[in-house]
């Protein structure tokens, strides 16, 4: 079992950054793929960006140049820095751990951006 907690959320000016954190417990976290998922209100959860055990990192196209994606394994942590960040950003923000055929999500952190 992995327990995952978000932090990092709040709200934002349009063009400001936030990072947020994901803290993992319960098992061997280099082990773990990590991803960060959003859900924006009445649209479907979007996949952000993944970070392997060893460090291979994806990004879906609306975030790249803007997101990185990052992981400590020392803290069992993996972080999501948002720059440059967009209205369209506000969302929900969810830590995904996939080990296998398991996965675990965290239970959120809300992200809202105003103009």
């Amino acid at each position: 079992q992995v327990h995952l907690v978000e932090s990092g959320g709040g709200l934002v000016q349009a063009g400001g950054s936030l990072r947020l954190s994901c803290a993992a417990s319960g098992m061997l976290f280099r082990l773990l793929a990590m991803a960060w998922y959003r859900q924006a209100p009445g649209k479907q959860r979007e996949l952000v960006a993944t970070i392997t055990g060893a460090g291979t990192t994806n990004y879906a196209d609306s975030v790249k140049g803007r997101f990185t994606i990052s992981r400590d394994n020392a803290k069992n942590t993996v972080y999501l820095q948002m720059n440059s960040l967009k209205l369209e950003d506000t969302a929900v923000y969810y830590c995904r751990a996939t080990w296998g055929i398991s996965e675990y999500w965290g239970q959120g952190t809300q992200v809202t951006v105003s103009s």
